[in-house]
């Protein structure tokens, strides 16, 4: 049973308290690796600061420590895209895209050189169906979601209507990304910020 289809059938039949017992353990996981690193995390460790049995642990991930590294993975990637909202949802006026860009960099500011989410697919292997998923849902909802404000503001007016809203979405995405990396290389910010900057500007251009 893959990583994949094991968490998907699990969820579909566990009970509220079930699937609130394994959110725990999701989440307990999630705020060790952070703490201590995925390295030096072991499956004791996360059963210690949950309250888990062994026996229990197993139950919600039979699998192992990798199909528990690939649910905070995705409560990782969840977490990229909540700790951007509301702004990211609501890019309605050039104040709340000027909002976001500071939600933006306040959160990776906050969240330095350590990004969980890219150590926890490095450890699982950048190749493997799990870790891809888990990167490639993350993209493509952040992507929607400014190709969505993108749209909305040239329904009103403010952005070139000829603009092709998902390439240009695609291309502010790809900039703050290669700010994050230089962020998590240097512990530099104005990449990002370059990035966010010039890409916000390069949309109000008419």
């Amino acid at each position: 049973m893959s990583p994949e289809t094991g968490t998907a059938g699990m969820e579909r039949t566990l009970t509220r308290k079930g699937v609130a017992t394994r959110q725990r353990i999701v989440e307990g996981a999630a705020a060790e690796i952070r703490e201590r690193g995925i390295a030096d995390t072991t499956l004791d460790d996360v059963r210690a600061r949950t309250g888990t049995s062994k026996g229990q642990l197993f139950h919600y991930f039979p699998d192992g420590k990798d199909q528990l590294l690939l649910a905070v993975a995705r409560f990782e990637a969840d977490r990229v895209l909540t700790d951007q909202q509301p702004q990211l949802g609501a890019l309605t006026s050039w104040p709340a895209w000027q909002a976001w860009r500071d939600r933006v960099v306040a959160r990776y500011l906050a969240q330095g050189r350590d990004c969980p989410l890219s150590g926890l697919t490095a450890q699982l292997g950048r190749g493997s169906p799990g870790a891809q998923a888990v990167v490639a849902e993350l993209i493509a909802q952040w992507q929607g979601e400014i190709a969505a404000g993108i749209r909305h503001m040239q329904g009103i007016g403010e952005i070139d209507p000829g603009l092709d809203s998902d390439r240009s979405a695609a291309a502010l995405l790809a900039g703050i990304q290669g700010g994050v990396m230089v962020l998590l290389a240097t512990g530099q910010i104005g990449h990002l910020e370059a990035a966010l900057d010039i890409g916000i500007a390069g949309l109000r251009r008419r």
